[in-house]
């Protein structure tokens, strides 16, 4: 690993809580969509998985200005939020729920997919034993889907680690509050000099990307080994 200043040990600690807060918080909201969408037929679900997935097909710069719109200080949500001591706009804070909505749609497809792969007569055969619909989905449904909850929750983190376009355009590029390792990589592409700077963090970002994918695979094929013992 290279040798990098207090300034970019920041970036790269900021870069690595906010990936961290917008996984952990969006996790229960994508188990929940993706089940959802996986077990259940109702009017709209075509336009509500449209919405799900629309973060992936507009530009980066869209999502931004729209959370910017939502979420700003003047913004409806956003005011009405400033009012309990939440603000979002050129926070951290608000770094991290671009990072979830941009990484959203990849953790739903994933544990969607991992949804309707669990064999439907399990879950029929707990329900003739006397549980409950929650009691099935936390003890048949969930646990057999949990390699593609790994799997999102991992694609999130590394999408989220790597997010630029939508951070920078909602919460600008503040050094130790909103500049995250992608914002300063661009900010030492755009100085003299700063090519030593952003070679150092692309080498970092590297690195925790590759690290991210290995660890994946590696949950993954734990969490599925286990999963066929029970099954």
């Amino acid at each position: 690993m290279p040798e990098l200043t207090p300034e970019e040990w920041t970036a790269v600690a900021l870069s690595l809580r906010i990936a961290a807060v917008a996984t952990l918080a969006s996790l229960p909201f994508a188990i929940a969509v993706a089940h959802l969408l996986a077990r259940r037929d109702f009017p709209g679900k075509t336009l509500v998985d449209g919405l799900v997935h629309l973060p992936l097909v507009l530009p980066p710069v869209v999502t931004g200005y729209l959370l910017l719109l939502l979420f700003g200080k003047r913004g409806p949500l956003g005011a009405f939020l400033a009012d309990f001591g939440i603000v979002f706009s050129f926070r951290w804070t608000g770094a991290a729920l671009a990072c979830a909505v941009m990484g959203f749609p990849l953790m739903v497809r994933a544990i969607r997919l991992s949804f309707e792969a669990v064999d439907r007569r399990l879950e029929a055969a707990a329900g003739t034993l006397g549980a409950g619909p929650f009691a099935v989905f936390a003890t048949v449904t969930l646990p057999l889907a949990l390699p593609g909850v790994l799997v999102g929750a991992i694609l999130c983190f590394a999408k989220a680690l790597g997010e630029f376009g939508a951070t920078i355009t909602f919460v600008s590029n503040i050094p130790g509050e909103t500049q995250t390792l992608s914002a300063a990589i661009y900010t030492f592409t755009q100085i003299p000099g700063g090519d030593a700077g952003a070679l150092r963090l692309t080498v970092v970002a590297v690195v925790i990307a590759l690290g991210a994918l290995v660890l994946s695979e590696w949950l993954q094929r734990r969490a599925s080994r286990r999963v066929a013992v029970y099954a």
